[in-house]
């Protein structure tokens, strides 16, 4: 017999049992009760039936912030989550990242899933929000964790871009509710943060650095300053993308895998490093022998940067950045500059332009016009 538990007075004095108390139907197989353990702990349940079975999810105690009206709701959304294939409302962030960096292993690249692997690592793994339950996740537990993570704003913003992708992917997964997905996608961007880079070394200052750089991080320096990759293109690239006939390398891009032809002097790098070394191994380690792991390189650069007496700041993202101002200072077409670093035409445009227009300007000079 259904009975009247939304009322105090009716509840109250039901004696302790096992078995819930049921309140009316709320829709067909669909029930919320309250289970009696002892006096004074009592708790709201509801109970599903389907063509599996019945099903009973524990709702949460009984308090004056938690009455009969904000059980119903939780019971509802309960039985809406269920009905849609989700069973399970304990999957964790850190269970939605680890699950986005094993898609983008195999479904895009292992530099990709690396990047987002480490990023994780930094700021999701073994953390307190790591361990939230996605259900459970609203946008100011998001933007909490965002402004703990004690990175800048910009690299809030890029570590925001795929832990977004990996609760989206949970969505997807049916590991969650297509209507959690407001909660993080509330969250934008910091504006204005992403300056265009204008560190910048001259050929004397990227042979200082080098020759301040000790084994695995010279290595690293000199692959930058020669091929313009990102790091995690570098770290990640394996012996058997390196064709030493064709003198070009295939990275595995953010965007896309791209092959690109290198200079003279970086093939007899190649060369060096590749010497020996088995298909599978690591082009670029450690001095260990080991892979380099996210930002692993960052102290080893920055103490060959001070002794090299350059400007505060330096780091191999900045040999990226003068590869690509010496390239269209010299006269390459930014077409072919795009190509060799893995980017886009309109990201040239946009952090270079200047440097392609004073180009241009050059050349220009060199035409005979009338």
């Amino acid at each position: 017999m259904a009975l009247e538990i939304w009322k105090v007075k009716v509840r109250n004095p039901l004696p302790p049992r096992d078995e819930p108390y049921w309140g009316p139907p709320l829709g067909r197989g669909k029930s919320l009760g309250i289970r009696k353990l002892r006096l004074g702990d009592d708790r709201w349940i509801a109970k599903l039936r389907d063509h599996t079975g019945h099903h009973k999810k524990a709702l949460g105690q009984v308090t004056e912030d938690f009455d009969y009206d904000k059980a119903r709701e939780a019971a509802c959304e309960w039985f809406k989550t269920y009905e849609s294939g989700i069973t399970d409302d304990s999957y964790t962030v850190e269970a939605a990242c680890k699950d986005y960096v094993e898609d983008r292993r195999t479904e895009r690249s292992e530099a990709c899933a690396h990047d987002a692997d480490k990023r994780f690592e930094r700021t999701i793994y073994g953390k307190a929000f790591g361990r939230m339950a996605v259900v459970k996740v609203w946008s100011s537990d998001i933007k909490k964790w965002r402004r703990e993570t004690g990175l800048s704003k910009s690299a809030q913003n890029r570590t925001m871009t795929p832990l977004r992708a990996a609760l989206n992917l949970a969505v997807a997964n049916r590991k969650v509710t297509a209507s959690r997905v407001i909660e993080w996608r509330s969250v934008k961007q910091h504006k204005g943060v992403d300056k265009r880079r204008t560190l910048f070394l001259d050929v004397d200052q990227r042979r200082k650095l080098r020759d301040n750089a000790i084994g695995g991080a010279d290595d690293l320096v000199a692959g930058m300053a020669l091929t313009g990759a990102r790091p995690g293109d570098l770290v990640t690239a394996r012996v058997s993308q390196y064709d030493s006939r064709t003198k070009s390398v295939g990275f595995g891009s953010k965007e896309h895998p791209r092959t690109v032809p290198l200079s003279a002097a970086a093939a007899l790098l190649f060369d060096r490093l590749v010497k020996d070394k088995l298909p599978y191994a690591y082009i670029f380690t450690r001095d260990d022998g080991h892979p380099w792991a996210h930002s692993d390189w960052d102290e080893p650069i920055r103490d060959a940067a001070e002794k090299a007496g350059l400007p505060k700041g330096v780091c191999l993202y900045t040999l990226r950045h003068s590869f690509i101002t010496q390239s269209l200072m010299d006269g390459m077409a930014t077409l072919e500059v795009a190509r060799i670093t893995g980017t886009s035409l309109a990201m040239i445009e946009k952090h270079y332009g200047h440097l392609v227009m004073d180009a241009a300007r050059t050349r220009l000079e060199l035409v005979q016009l009338i």
